[in-house]
């Protein structure tokens, strides 16, 4: 038996750890220190599908809103780098939303102000842009700015695929 590597990707530790969720009223989201454990991804995977049989969760769990909804990687190609790969939402209430297109896409929108939840729950005030957020996201990503519109746009073309992956799994 392997050990689980639950390290989360440098730039995503790094973006959680410049305040931006204790300097957001309103905003109900924990961030983890490191990826949950899949064993427990899974089980919470078959619980939120109602599916015993849906075999090894696709979703690499780092935080959660104080309804137990979860934020996570969704691993479409395992052989990928996890940064690559769409960022998800998936509610305590059946809530379903991608967060961002990759992990670039989302240090834009927390450099942008914007929290995961609120591509979720709408964005309901005027953003302001992070100084240290926006440093992190041009080192990153090496663009000099993506604008919200372009995040929500990218994340909403990853959407029909992951309806259909619940809809496949589902009962």
């Amino acid at each position: 038996m392997t050990a689980e590597d639950r390290t989360l990707p440098a730039a995503l530790v790094e973006a959680h750890s410049l305040g931006f969720f204790e300097d957001h009223d309103g905003h109900d989201f924990q961030p983890d220190d490191m990826f949950e454990w899949s064993v427990e991804t899974t089980q919470w995977w078959h619980a939120w599908t109602g599916n015993p049989a849906a075999g090894v969760s696709p979703f690499r769990v780092f935080g959660r809103d104080g309804s137990g909804g979860a934020a996570a990687f969704w691993i479409r190609t395992p052989a990928a780098a996890i940064e690559t790969e769409p960022m998800v939402f998936l509610g305590s209430e059946g809530e379903l939303d991608i967060i961002a297109q990759n992990l670039g896409d989302y240090l834009w929108l927390l450099a942008n102000g914007v929290g995961p939840l609120e591509m979720v729950d709408g964005l309901h005030r005027s953003p302001h842009p992070i100084p240290p957020l926006v440093d992190l996201a041009r080192r990153h990503t090496g663009a000099s700015a993506r604008s919200v519109e372009a995040v929500i746009e990218a994340a909403a073309a990853e959407l029909p695929a992951l309806i259909a992956l619940l809809e496949s799994t589902t009962r």
